[in-house]
């Protein structure tokens, strides 16, 4: 890494809100402890207003931030690529967010990096996102955010349909398919559900108080088995 990314990063871990040691510096940015105080002696030589000392730990002053937006080549191939992905693979919502947000970074972008947020050699084709399927994530995404009940009606692999009230917990993208993970009242229990074999899709007005059994973690720990 060059010194002056390293100092870039460097003031990043600093703005993180909580005292960081030496050692804890130098193990992120994979240097010594001794390169970490030499880079911040010269940080605050040149007057970043940075509060520590050796064998305490150091913090960069709430009145200096960095600028929001400083991207290399390689971010900036990550985040179009992230662009696309979402384009393709998500909600029309959700979807169309990303033109404006690469829209906002580009704008501010010197003229040699522009071209790196066109990927003309990086495609992301999509699945095929019908308009019924773009609108039911929409709303089991929102849900989830909101914890807003659903009621779904839900055909099997098998073809058998049911009528359920679920908790939207989590959303899973396995490549090709989103999954929904919920706690389902008629089941009584933690449940898996494909949003493309959801036929229909209700918000039922109402909210749900999550509790220790009927959570995201308690959905998590229930996968993990």
């Amino acid at each position: 890494m060059r010194r002056a990314d390293r100092l870039f990063q460097l003031m990043l871990l600093l703005q993180e809100g909580k005292v960081r040691t030496a050692r804890y510096l130098g193990e992120k940015l994979e240097v010594s402890d001794r390169t970490v105080y030499r880079d911040i002696s010269d940080l605050m030589g040149s007057g970043i207003p940075i509060d520590g000392e050796a064998g305490v730990g150091y913090l960069l002053r709430d009145e200096y931030r960095l600028p929001p937006l400083m991207f290399n080549a390689e971010e900036l191939k990550a985040l179009a690529l992230g662009a696309q992905m979402v384009r393709a693979w998500s909600d029309k919502k959700l979807g169309s967010t990303t033109t404006t947000a690469i829209r906002k970074i580009e704008s501010i972008l010197p003229e040699k990096l522009k071209k790196e947020i066109e990927l003309s050699a990086i495609s992301v084709p999509g699945f095929q996102m019908t308009e019924e399927l773009s609108r039911n994530l929409e709303m089991v995404r929102l849900a989830s955010d909101e914890k807003r009940k659903l009621s779904i009606r839900y055909e099997s692999l098998q073809g058998d349909e049911t009528l359920r009230t679920i908790w939207p917990l989590i959303l899973y993208f396995w490549g090709n398919k989103w999954t929904l993970g919920a706690w389902c009242e008629l089941r009584e229990g933690f449940r898996s559900f494909r949003v493309d074999l959801m036929q229909e899709v209700v918000d039922c007005g109402q909210q749900y108080e999550p509790t220790v059994e009927r959570s995201l973690q308690a959905y998590i720990n229930y996968q993990s088995g």
